[in-house]
């Protein structure tokens, strides 16, 4: 017996659905796909994919290697088997694979029915997990797709195996036909992840007459309806900043923009936006401060601007075959990770203090990056596809790679506060409402040279934006951030003064003791005394390293400019070295009022204005 659903989504019959997209010569191509789970507790769903209209010769039928959103390779069909192919009078068709990535069907009648079995088990904006509690699918992880149906229309029915599920979804739902959505093409559809099962659901509506859209959340949780409530109305909270910052609503698709929300102990912590909908996910629950989601959603929900509409020519359209890779993800995504935390402020839902830790962090990480030292932004994005939730069996060197989302953010920190010194009307906020009314509006994608005319406009001052452009963004170059900072009445500061620093980074603790999960910091006293990641700390300073806890009292003890005697194991050889702890190098980032001194007037206006755009 088939489940009953409820489905979140503009309903339409098929025309209605595909009103606004337009007419090609491939319009008697078209392609279906049912989607059930009969073994859900094994993590594992049956497809069954349909292309009609397929002209004479054999089809090519093959999963995804990457994903919007995604920019490393993802060798998605590694999950599909049990693969059976027919025509459209049932009869069996044989099945050619070449490749790992998939195969070719000969002799069919004009109409190919692919059969497969899908094991997803991965809760996050990238894969799909299937369990008894819900069905969570990024159509890349999901659903195998024909060469030269590109521009074909798309339906998609969910038979879920509850009744008391919930589909979730930013395709539009096909009138009358239960758990069926539309999408007008390749792209959309790729673009277009579903969340299926039991579901609190809330609904508002933003903007007016002229922009006005409906805003839902689809929340899987195991909490109460109340806690839904609670999240649902910070938000409510939050989306107006986003609104403010770039002057406009985007014009979202059939008219909503839903957040699909997994917060489970299985699932793990991501986001990933698309052009009507987010997937945001975290095992952490709802706690009524929902910082853990909140944090997500703030940032997520940015990139309905930038990167959606307001995106790098690179990734227009999208290739499923390969590596999507563009030297613009530090505007894209470091940029959105700059103003996450600031969207949160300006609401009310982060205090100064938490917004100034949070910003001394990423600070810290850029400004003690050695992998500055071998390019700028535009380098790091470039090296995405090698480490956006990439995998390989080699270990990276430590200092090649520093992240866009950091590094981008610090760059947005030091282009706002620079153009607020140098230009008092303008910041950073300027510079994207001009980028948005030039390139996300009217969805022109946009070349790097287009961000440096877009600084230039902003401000009437190419030459500043060359000269910003050349030094930290082709470069690595940034500035002096004290004075920057101290516009707005803050103080950059050691965080650590009378700590010593030795330069290990992470640390692991198993049945051998205590080792060196990383390499230490480059030019660190460590890395000066050849120490390497994988050594085993025996002693410091004589005392027994025997766990996490001994080796942190041991290093807390040491002043800056103390001799240390450092023993560690090496492929079982012991050795002994005597380093020179260095001072912490880490700096913090607090009100000058905490400091005792006192805040002006003119710092205090400085600040709200930047912090709470007052």
């Amino acid at each position: 017996m088939r489940a009953t659903v409820v489905t979140i989504g503009l309903a339409m019959g098929m025309a209605g659905a595909m009103a606004g997209w337009p007419a090609t010569a491939q319009e008697a191509r078209r392609v279906g796909y049912e989607l059930s789970f009969p073994d859900a507790a094994h993590h594992q769903a049956q497809i069954v994919a349909t292309w009609r209209g397929v002209p004479a010769g054999p089809l090519r039928v093959q999963m995804a290697r990457s994903s919007p959103g995604r920019y490393a390779l993802h060798e998605f069909a590694k999950n599909v088997f049990a693969v059976t192919a027919s025509d459209g009078a049932g009869r069996p068709l044989p099945l050619t694979r070449t490749d790992p990535y998939g195969w070719s069907v000969a002799g069919h009648d004009g109409t190919v029915v692919v059969r497969y079995t899908l094991f997803g088990n991965r809760g996050d904006g990238t894969y799909a997990q299937i369990d008894t509690s819900h069905a969570h699918l990024n159509p890349p992880a999901t659903l195998l797709w024909a060469s030269g149906y590109d521009a074909a229309p798309v339906t998609v029915r969910i038979v879920a195996p509850d009744p008391a599920w919930t589909i979730a979804t930013q395709l539009p739902a096909v009138a009358g036909r239960a758990g069926t959505f539309a999408a007008p093409d390749l792209q959309y559809l790729m673009d277009s992840p579903i969340e299926a099962g039991r579901l609190d659901v809330r609904e508002w509506t933003v903007g007016d007459a002229k922009q006005r859209y409906a805003i839902r959340m689809a929340v899987h949780h195991p909490g109460t309806p109340a806690e839904v409530d609670r999240l649902a109305s910070q938000v409510r909270q939050l989306l107006p900043q986003h609104r403010k910052l770039f002057g406009e609503w985007p014009r979202f698709d059939h008219g909503s923009y839903t957040f699909l929300a997994d917060y489970m102990p299985q699932v793990s912590g991501d986001g990933m936006e698309h052009r009507n909908s987010t997937v945001v996910t975290t095992p952490t629950p709802l706690d009524g401060d929902n910082a853990a989601q909140l944090g997500t959603i703030a940032h997520e929900f940015l990139h309905a601007w930038n990167v959606e509409r307001l995106r790098p020519r690179e990734l227009e359209p999208f290739d499923f075959s390969r590596a999507n890779a563009t030297p613009s993800l530090w505007f894209a995504e470091g940029v959105t990770n700059y103003y996450g935390p600031l969207m949160l402020r300006r609401a009310g839902l982060m205090d100064v203090d938490t917004w100034a830790r949070t910003t001394a962090g990423a600070l810290n990480s850029v400004l003690q990056s050695p992998a500055r030292r071998n390019g700028g932004p535009q380098e790091m994005s470039l090296r995405a596809p090698f480490a956006d939730a990439a995998t390989s069996v080699d270990p990276v060197g430590p200092g090649i790679f520093l992240s866009y989302y950091t590094y981008g953010q610090i760059v947005a920190l030091a282009l706002d506060l620079s153009i607020r010194q140098r230009f008092p009307t303008l910041s950073l906020d300027d510079y994207m409402r001009q980028m948005w009314r030039t390139h996300g509006r009217t969805e022109t994608p946009y070349s790097p040279d287009d961000l440096r005319r877009g600084l230039a406009a902003t401000t009437g001052d190419g030459a500043f934006a060359d000269a910003f452009f050349a030094a930290s963004i082709n470069g690595s170059a940034l500035p002096d951030f004290a004075p920057l900072l101290a516009q707005a009445g803050f103080v950059l500061r050691a965080a650590a003064p009378t700590h010593g620093w030795l330069g290990a980074g992470r640390i692991g603790e198993g049945p051998g003791g205590v080792v060196l999960a990383a390499p230490p910091a480059p030019g660190s006293p460590l890395d000066g005394a050849g120490l390497d990641g994988g050594d085993r700390i025996v002693a410091v300073n004589a005392a027994p390293i025997t766990d996490a806890a001994a080796w942190r009292r041991a290093i807390d003890r040491i002043p800056p400019g103390a001799m240390v005697t450092i023993r560690f194991a090496r492929y079982g050889v012991e050795q002994q070295q005597m380093i020179r702890a260095v001072a912490d190098p880490r700096l913090e980032i607090v009100r000058v009022e905490t400091t005792g001194a006192k805040l002006s007037g003119r710092q205090r206006a400085f600040r709200e204005r930047w912090l709470m755009n007052n």
